[in-house]
C-alpha cells in the first residue's frame, strides 16, 4: 500500500495545485473566484490561505482519501485520472479539518512541526482552515468530469449531508475534553468517531460512486467499508501515539504524550477507566483533566493502559471493523485489481507504524 500511496501522490498534489496554487496572483482570482468586485489583494491571499495550506500539505500526509476515491473511480471500470479533481475534495477537506483541530485541541506539533496556528498564528489558521471546506466544492461548480446537474446535485448534497455530521462528532469530541469525569461508552465513542472521521471517508467513496453513476446499493456498502475502515484508522491512529509515546516519539510526528497531554478520551482511555482499581480511573481522569502533565505523570498512563489491555482491545476493536469494512467489498462487482488493493487499505491503516 506504500507503493501505492507514493505513485499516487506527486498527481494528487498537481490536481491539488490546479485548485489552490502554491503562488496566487489577480489571474487565478479572478478565474476561480469570479471578478473583484473593487480590488483584491493577492499578496494577503498568499499569506492567508496558500502559505499555510501547502506548508501543511508539504509536510506529508499519505493522501490515502484521494487514493481510495482513484482506485474506486478504477473499480467501478472508469478512468482515474478523468476524475483527478474530484479526488482532490476529501483530501483538502481533511487538511482544514487537521488545521481547525489542532486550534480546538490546543495541540502543539502537527506531522513533525509546529501546528499551523503556532507557525502562523490561530487567526490565520483558523480562516485557513475553514476556507479548506469550501474551496473543494469549486470543483464541482466548475464540473470538469462534465456531469449533469441531477448528478452534481447530489454531489452537493451528499457533501453538505456528510460535513454537517462531521461537526456533529467535533462537537462531541470537544464537550468529552472539557468534562473531566469520563463517563463515556464504547458506543458514544464509536459514533464520534463515525461521525468526525468516517464521514471524510465516506465523501471519498459516496462521491466515487455519484460521479461514476453507481447504483444506491453499491453506494451505500461502499460508504460503508470507507466508515468502517476510517473509523478503524482513528482508533489505529490513537493506538500509535501510545505505542510512540512508549518509544519516546519519532517519526509518527507528535510529542511525546501528545494525546494524554491533550486530554484525549480515546477508546485506550475509555476502556481503561472502565477497567481499571476505582482509584486508577481516578488518577486517570485527573491526569487528563490536568493543564500540564510530567514525564512521570505520562509514564504511569501508559503502564496503567498496558496493564488493563486497553491497547490490546483497541487494536481488537480496530482488527474488527477492518475485517467489516472488507466485507462490503465482497459482494460488489468490482475490477478485480483494484478491488484487492481497496481490500488491503484496510489492513494497511491498523497495521502502518507511521
Amino acid at each position: 500500500m506504500r507503493d501505492v500511496l507514493r505513485e499516487w501522490r506527486p498527481t494528487v498534489d498537481e490536481a491539488i495545485e490546479e485548485l489552490l496554487p502554491r503562488v496566487v496572483d489577480e489571474e487565478y482570482l479572478g478565474a476561480f473566484f469570479g471578478p473583484a468586485t473593487h480590488a483584491y489583494d493577492p499578496d494577503a491571499v498568499q499569506v492567508a490561505l496558500a502559505d499555510p495550506i501547502w506548508e501543511l500539505l508539504d509536510r506529508g500526509g499519505k493522501r490515502w482519501r484521494a487514493v481510495v476515491f482513484l482506485l474506486l473511480v478504477e473499480a467501478f471500470g472508469e478512468e482515474p485520472d478523468e476524475y483527478l479533481p474530484y479526488a482532490c475534495i476529501p483530501e483538502i477537506l481533511h487538511n482544514g479539518t487537521i488545521i481547525v483541530d489542532d486550534v480546538e485541541d490546543g495541540a502543539s506539533m502537527r506531522r513533525g512541526e509546529e501546528a499551523i496556528h503556532h507557525a502562523f498564528g490561530t487567526d490565520i489558521a483558523l480562516n485557513a482552515g475553514n476556507a479548506m471546506y469550501f474551496l473543494p466544492l469549486k470543483v464541482i461548480t466548475h464540473d470538469p468530469g462534465d456531469l449533469d446537474a441531477e448528478t452534481r446535485l447530489a454531489a452537493y448534497e451528499m457533501l453538505m449531508h456528510e460535513l454537517n455530521r462531521t461537526h456533529l462528532g467535533q462537537g462531541m469530541d470537544i464537550t468529552w475534553h472539557n468534562e473531566r469525569e469520563m463517563d463515556i461508552t464504547e458506543a458514544e465513542y464509536l459514533e464520534m468517531s463515525a461521525c468526525k472521521t468516517g464521514c471524510l471517508g465516506r465523501i471519498v467513496a459516496r462521491l466515487a460512486a455519484i460521479v461514476t453513476g453507481q447504483s444506491e446499493a453499491v453506494e451505500d456498502a461502499v460508504a460503508t467499508y470507507a466508515q468502517q475502515m476510517s473509523v478503524a484508522f482513528q482508533i489505529g491512529d490513537d493506538i500509535l501515539d501510545v505505542e510512540h509515546s512508549l518509544d519516546r516519539a519519532g517519526e509518527f510526528g507528535k510529542a511525546f504524550g501528545n494525546d494524554i497531554r491533550e486530554g484525549k478520551k480515546t477508546l485506550v482511555a475509555i476502556h481503561a477507566v472502565e477497567n481499571a482499581a476505582p482509584e486508577d480511573a481516578a488518577r486517570l481522569e485527573e491526569i487528563l483533566w490536568a493543564e500540564d502533565n510530567t514525564d512521570d505523570d505520562i509514564e504511569w498512563v501508559l503502564d496503567l493502559y498496558q496493564s488493563t489491555g486497553s491497547i490490546e482491545y483497541a487494536r481488537e476493536t480496530a482488527r474488527t471493523l477492518s475485517e467489516k469494512a472488507r466485507t462490503q467489498l465482497e459482494g460488489l462487482d468490482l475490477e478485480p485489481e483494484p478491488k484487492t488493493q481497496l481490500a488491503e487499505f484496510t489492513r494497511f491503516v491498523i497495521e502502518r507504524d507511521v
